[in-house]
């Protein structure tokens, strides 16, 4: 296959970057563009691929193109998907791709409105130990898949086992034909594609009917809507076995002793990952070696250092009740500290369509600071960038009325730009503090430049 070519749009993605990272291994040239550097870019540059920062051009797909792969973000008049057309080179979404290579294999999806990645993580590590080596794709990097240093979001493995991310926007997950589906939750997530959670139930169920014959769904007991859905299941896929997990299963209290990450919303996690160990037939003693060794992934709860003598942790979470659980797991680990929170609301939808949940998400920390909401470029359809601007200007969804909205509950909250977090922080935190520097936008970059000052 070193004669094939299959350039990425959008190849800066978690999932896209991990995407590419299979084919190179299997001896396709990949080139990839995407709008701005990041470090995944630039560790997916020394690894040999060809990458295009800044504008998409034309230019950007080398000649020689076998196949373009790109991200549900981008838009029909992208140049490079136009270019596509114009040689007439195949073109595929990243789910479309996803669901293709993974056919060629036993498939075990992890999907859910939270904790998929985690899932995934501890997953493919449960058969890792148990020697059926995986090949995986997840959506963050693992420091137990190396090299390149620093971790990395695929492994390689010589086995029928691929174990990925089944991710429901946009009903991407609707392009895979899994042997094993995990499914960790379903909540109010995506409403600017969805609408409701009639429809987002609807999707799950959908996926869920995808499974291969005889298929296995192992879902959460604790999770009202999955229990819903899996009596439509059990009427439109009868040849189809569904396994349970749940917080009060007799091995919850072995795996929370076996667990190195805080917060029960792991356990639950981790009850996901024993389940699928145990329909592999894979040792008890195995799984809770695994899962004792996972050391937890990039921007989950992460610990990136001091700041101004307090602790300070990244983590990607942007949804409300992804914001409960990762405080809850901070107050779990930091019982007797300070929890400070810094946030940067993600996506203009999805702040206006669970802002009530918002409001509420926040009672587990002691100093909540908001900054301005982050807007994702392609995915803010009923807003835009001038509609954003307009609604900051009249006050319909801004981080400075999240804040007020909060601070009525008891807490205290502030809004803040960007600019003024460093000097703000220097003066205010004291040692023995905690600092969750918490959002999925630019946050993390935010967070790099802060660990760089010095006070």
């Amino acid at each position: 296959m070193q004669h094939e070519r299959i350039h990425f749009i959008g190849i800066g993605g978690i999932g896209v970057s991990a995407l590419a990272r299979f084919y190179r291994s299997r001896g396709f040239r990949v080139s990839g563009s995407d709008l701005v550097r990041s470090e995944l870019t630039d560790a997916l540059r020394r690894e040999g691929m060809r990458i295009s920062i800044g504008k998409h051009r034309r230019s950007h797909v080398p000649s020689g193109t076998t196949l373009v792969i790109h991200t549900n973000a981008s838009q029909k008049d992208n140049p490079e998907i136009q270019e596509a057309k114009r040689r007439g080179i195949p073109i595929k979404t990243y789910a479309e791709a996803l669901g293709s290579v993974a056919n060629e294999f036993k498939g075990i999806a992890i999907a859910g409105a939270h904790g998929k990645s985690t899932t995934t993580a501890l997953a493919a590590l449960t058969l890792i130990r148990g020697g059926l080596d995986p090949t995986v794709i997840v959506g963050t990097k693992l420091r137990e898949f190396t090299p390149p240093a620093g971790g990395s979001n695929f492994r390689r493995g010589h086995s029928r086992y691929f174990v990925y991310e089944a991710d429901e926007y946009r009903a991407s997950f609707l392009n895979y034909h899994p042997a094993v589906a995990i499914v960790t939750n379903i909540d109010r997530e995506h409403l600017d594609f969805y609408k409701n959670i009639r429809a987002i139930e609807a999707a799950f169920l959908k996926f869920l009917t995808h499974l291969k014959t005889s298929g296995t769904a192992i879902l959460n007991r604790d999770d009202i809507r999955l229990r819903k859905i899996a009596r439509a299941l059990r009427k439109t896929r009868p040849d189809c076995n569904i396994m349970w997990f749940s917080l009060r299963d007799r091995s919850s209290r072995a795996l929370k002793n076996a667990l190195r990450i805080p917060g029960t919303h792991n356990v639950s996690n981790a009850l996901a990952a024993f389940t699928l160990g145990r329909v592999l037939h894979i040792p008890k003693s195995k799984i809770l070696k695994a899962i004792h060794a996972y050391r937890g992934s990039w921007r989950r709860f992460d610990y990136q250092g001091a700041f101004a003598n307090a602790k300070v942790f990244a983590d990607y979470a942007h949804h409300p009740t992804e914001i409960k659980a990762t405080l809850q797991a901070a107050r779990e680990k930091f019982p007797k500290s300070k929890i400070w929170c810094v946030f940067q609301p993600h996506h203009y939808e999805r702040t206006r369509g669970l802002y009530p949940d918002f409001v509420k998400a926040f009672d587990g920390c002691d100093r909540l600071i908001l900054l301005d909401i982050y807007e994702v470029a392609g995915r803010e359809r009923t807003l835009g960038r001038r509609g954003a601007g307009l609604a900051q200007k009249h006050g319909e969804i801004t981080s400075k009325l999240l804040a007020r909205a909060i601070s009525r509950r008891g807490i205290s909250a502030e809004y803040l730009k960007a600019t003024e977090l460093k000097t703000h922080l220097s003066r205010h935190l004291k040692h023995g503090d905690v600092l969750l520097m918490m959002g999925a936008g630019t946050i993390w970059d935010m967070t790099k430049q802060l660990l760089k000052a010095r006070f």
